[in-house]
């Protein structure tokens, strides 16, 4: 497991996409940022234990 994803990283998540401008403004871009990339990153280091919980997550 990582430690989490890098300042970087967030820096580059917390500027939104277009479509997530259309949806309305965000609170706290930074912290959205930091919470969807240490999903991901969660995802990505346990792919087989979070399947499950994840619709994004391919099947076997």
């Amino acid at each position: 497991m990582t430690d989490g994803p890098s300042e970087k990283n967030v820096e580059q998540r917390a500027n939104r996409l277009p479509e997530e401008h259309a949806a309305g403004p965000a609170d706290d871009p930074e912290a959205q940022a930091q919470a969807i990339l240490e999903e991901s990153q969660e995802r990505t280091d346990d792919a087989s234990g979070t399947q499950a919980d994840t619709p994004q997550t391919p099947g076997p």
